[in-house]
């Protein structure tokens, strides 16, 4: 099957456009190529089709809004050209065009008047595949794949460490509670999607099963944070600490380690532990992890720290 074209462009439109915008649009492209004004073209036979798929999406809110979100490839794999058309109201469209609503299918289809109020997909698909029109019913019979699911899933910092397995369940079309077991590659970031092909919903007319794509979220940690393959931790220390040095225990996902902090460390100083930090995402070796120094300055001193620290400002002068 052809690659079809992109509904906005068959309407001559940019996405974020208005219903207004694209009502009119419609009008306009359908006048020109309906095949009463152009007998015997099949150009524009082909351009009225378009224009008409195109408006059966824009038009109808929940159709738009899927097609913004997954694109033309991932739309249509999710709706057939039975969805497309279902619903829409081939006779109202053609009554605002000037067109008669009860003759409206003798205009399109060549064939006699209609009595009928409204044609929904029904009707237009047994015209569209019987009118010459150069459809076929063996087009839309074609085998479709079937929709993708996704599952959020929410990990651990300690699990983006070491990666981990996870047995997930979801329900598919038919209610039944669906089980996998999907596999945690270390390093992995809050919106990355891992694929499992074939979990989705089934396709029809014989078309393959969709895909199931986990999606993932890194829970926040009450120790560290994150920035890329790097983690993060502020560390209290005393004033005589920082002044004279000192050996303090800091917090890493691997357990306490005892770090050296020099003479004359200034406090929001950042010392760095190379390799402690996460695995690089589908590469090799570990980000660091950066111990922020901040220095504890004493709310109350009793007589002999104020007067230690009274001569320490001596010297200091």
């Amino acid at each position: 099957m052809a690659t079809k074209r992109d509904y906005y462009d068959i309407l001559g439109l940019k996405r974020g456009a208005s219903e207004e915008e694209i009502k009119k649009a419609y009008r306009k492209l359908a006048m020109q190529h309906h095949p009463d004004r152009n007998p015997g073209k099949k150009e524009a036979e082909e351009r009225f089709k378009e224009v008409n798929e195109a408006y059966a999406v824009l038009s109808d809110k929940k159709k738009r809004q899927e097609y913004d979100t997954f694109g033309q490839t991932g739309f249509h794999r999710r709706y057939t050209q039975e969805d497309i058309f279902r619903g829409f109201d081939i006779g109202d469209i053609f009554k605002d065009l000037g067109f008669g609503k009860e003759d409206i299918f003798s205009t399109l289809f060549g064939g006699g008047r209609r009595t009928s109020r409204r044609m929904d997909f029904k009707d237009y698909f047994n015209h569209y595949t019987q009118s010459g029109f150069g459809a076929t019913q063996e087009r839309y019979e074609a085998p479709q794949k079937g929709a993708d699911l996704i599952y959020d899933l929410s990990v651990t910092l300690e699990e983006v460490a070491s990666g981990t397995s996870k047995q997930i369940a979801f329900r598919k079309e038919n209610g039944e509670l669906a089980k996998v077991n999907v596999k945690i590659p270390p390093g992995i970031t809050t919106g990355k999607k891992l694929r499992i092909p074939g979990r989705g919903l089934r396709g029809e007319a014989g078309g393959p099963s969709g895909d199931l794509y986990i999606r993932i979220t890194v829970k926040d940690h009450s120790v560290f944070k994150r920035e890329g393959s790097d983690l993060h931790v502020d560390k209290e220390i005393q004033f005589t600490q920082a002044a004279l040095g000192s050996t303090i225990e800091a917090p890493t996902l691997e357990g306490v380690r005892k770090v050296k902090v020099s003479p004359g460390t200034q406090s929001h100083s950042k010392i760095r532990l190379k390799g402690y930090g996460l695995p690089h995402f589908q590469g090799k070796g570990k980000g660091n992890l950066y111990i922020r120094i901040i220095v504890k300055i004493p709310k109350k001193l009793d007589k002999k720290q104020r007067s230690l620290l009274e001569e320490l400002a001596k010297e200091d002068m």
